[in-house]
C-alpha cells in the first residue's frame, strides 16, 4: 500500500486503536488501513500540509469493485464526480473518497489496496446451473448472506453443545441412490406433514410458514430473508440464488431468498431440506421445471416435487377433461404449491407433452412476472423470520443470561439498538424488561 502524505506533518499522538475499523462488509476479513506508520510499514510519514491526502489505488481494483456490485462507472458518477479519472489513473481519491466508495460498492476497503482483485469463491459447494451469470463471479450480496449465516451456524452450533444436545440422527441419514418416493415419505413423517391439513390451510403464506415451524421444531434453523441483513437498499437476487443448505448435525442451517414469491419458496425450501438429510451443503437456484446437470441436484428437485406434491395424490386429484390454466390453479392451491410445480406434475403423470408443457410454462411465467408483489408487517415477526425463530430465541436468552455479549447478538441480528432488541426478545415471549 502506498499512501501518498505532504510534507510538516506532526508526530501522530492520536490512538488509532479505538477508531472505527474501515470495514463496510462485517461479514469478511478486511485490511486495516488506519493504522499509524508504525503499523503500516510501507507508510511514510512526513510533514502536515492543509491539503488532502491521496491514496495511491490501482485502477483495475476499482474498475473489479464496480462490476463486483453490479455497476458500471457511469452509473457512480452522480456521486463520485471524478470516479472515471480515478479509473482512467488520471486522479488518485483521497482516503475519505475511497471509504466512501467501498461502502458503497459493499466492498471491504482492505481489497482495494491489494496488488491486484482477489478471486473470491463461495465457501459452500455451488450446485447452480451452468448458465448462472455469477457463476464464479458471486455479488457482495450472496457472500454476506452466507458469511452471516456461517457465523449464526456456528454460533449455534457452540450454543446446541454448550447444552448438550445431541446429534440429529436425520442429517446426513439419506443417500442419492435411495429411492425418491420413499425419501420424500420419510421426510414427510420425520417433519410431521399432513397433506390434508396443508390443504385447508388459506393461503401459500400460512402454508409455507407452518412448514417453516415444523422444520424449526425438528432442530432446523431456517432463515427467510429478501435482502441482506436488515438493509432494504441491498435485495436479494432469485436470477441468483434461489437458497442455500448449510448441513450440520447440531445446527443445520436452511437459507430461502425471500424476494422469491411464496409459491416459489416453498419449493426452495423443500429442495434444501432435501440437501439436509442428504447431509450435503449447496447453494441453489434449481427450479421444478429445470433438469439440473448434477445428480445431487436432480435427486433433490424430485424429491422436494415428491414431497410436496405426491405422484399418486396428483393422479387421484388431476382432471384431464378441464382448462389447463384453471386445473392448474385449482391444484396449486390445494398442494399450496407454485403452478409452475403443478404444471411440471401434471407432465409427470402424462397430462402434458413436452411442448404442451414448455408453451403453457412461459406463458405461465409471464403471468406470475405481471403480479406485484406485497411489501410491509410487523418487523419483529419478521425479523424471527429472517434469522429462524429458534436461533433467536437461543441467542436472546443467552444474551440476556450474559453468555453472550449484546455487541455479538446485535451483529448477528443486523441492528444495533438494545430497544430493537428487547422488542424482540418480547416478540419471541421472554419477559424482558
Amino acid at each position: 500500500m502506498q499512501v501518498q502524505v505532504l510534507p510538516d506533518a506532526p508526530p501522530i499522538t492520536k490512538d488509532w486503536r479505538n477508531r472505527k475499523p474501515l470495514a463496510f462488509s462485517p461479514f469478511a476479513p478486511v485490511a486495516i488501513a488506519d493504522a499509524p506508520s508504525s503499523v503500516l510499514d510501507d507508510a511514510v510519514r512526513l510533514p502536515y500540509t492543509p491539503h488532502m491526502n491521496r491514496v495511491a489505488i490501482k485502477p483495475q481494483l476499482l474498475r473489479w469493485a464496480c462490476e463486483r456490485a453490479g455497476f458500471d462507472v457511469a452509473d457512480l458518477e452522480h456521486k463520485f464526480p471524478h470516479l472515471a479519472d480515478w479509473v482512467g489513473g488520471a486522479a488518485q481519491p483521497t482516503l475519505k473518497q475511497l471509504e466512501a466508495f467501498a461502502k458503497t460498492t459493499y466492498t471491504p476497503v482492505g481489497y482495494l489496496f491489494l496488488p491486484e482483485p482477489p478471486v473470491e469463491a463461495i465457501p459452500i459447494p455451488d450446485f447452480r446451473a451452468p448458465g448462472n451469470e455469477r457463476i464464479g463471479h458471486p455479488s457482495p450480496d450472496l457472500l454476506d448472506t452466507i458469511y452471516v449465516c456461517q457465523q449464526r451456524q456456528e454460533w449455534f452450533r457452540n450454543y446446541a453443545r454448550s447444552m448438550g444436545e445431541s446429534p440429529l440422527a436425520f442429517v446426513g441419514s439419506v443417500r442419492v441412490a435411495d429411492d425418491v418416493v420413499r425419501t420424500a415419505a420419510r421426510i414427510r413423517v420425520e417433519l410431521g406433514v399432513d397433506l390434508d391439513a396443508r390443504r385447508r390451510m388459506p393461503t401459500w403464506t400460512n402454508a409455507l410458514r407452518h412448514l417453516i415451524e415444523q422444520a424449526d421444531g425438528l432442530g432446523i434453523l431456517v432463515m427467510c430473508n429478501g435482502v441482506v441483513h436488515n438493509n432494504n437498499y441491498r435485495h436479494l437476487d432469485p436470477q441468483e440464488f434461489r437458497g442455500f443448505a448449510m448441513a450440520d448435525d447440531l445446527a443445520p442451517l436452511v437459507f430461502i431468498n425471500g424476494a422469491d414469491t411464496k409459491a416459489a419458496q416453498m419449493f426452495t425450501l423443500a429442495h434444501e431440506l432435501a440437501h439436509i438429510w442428504l447431509g450435503q451443503s449447496a447453494v441453489s437456484d434449481s427450479q421444478p421445471t429445470a433438469v439440473p446437470v448434477q445428480q445431487v441436484e436432480r435427486w433433490c428437485n424430485e424429491v422436494a416435487a415428491e414431497l410436496l406434491v405426491p405422484l399418486e395424490a396428483m393422479r387421484q386429484a388431476y382432471q384431464p377433461d378441464g382448462d389447463l390454466a384453471d386445473e392448474a390453479g385449482r391444484l396449486a392451491r390445494r398442494f399450496k404449491v407454485s403452478t409452475l410445480v403443478i404444471l411440471r406434475r401434471i407432465l409427470d403423470v402424462g397430462g402434458l407433452t413436452q411442448q404442451e408443457f414448455w408453451e403453457a410454462y412461459h406463458a405461465e411465467v409471464a403471468r406470475l412476472r405481471a403480479i406485484p408483489r406485497r411489501r410491509g408487517g410487523n418487523f419483529y415477526l419478521t425479523q424471527a423470520a429472517r434469522v429462524s425463530k429458534r436461533f433467536a430465541a437461543a441467542l436472546c436468552a443467552s444474551t440476556l443470561e450474559g453468555q453472550t455479549r449484546y455487541t455479538d447478538a446485535f451483529r448477528m441480528l443486523g441492528f444495533s439498538k438494545l430497544s430493537t432488541f428487547r422488542e424482540l426478545g418480547r416478540s419471541l415471549g421472554m419477559g424482558v424488561a
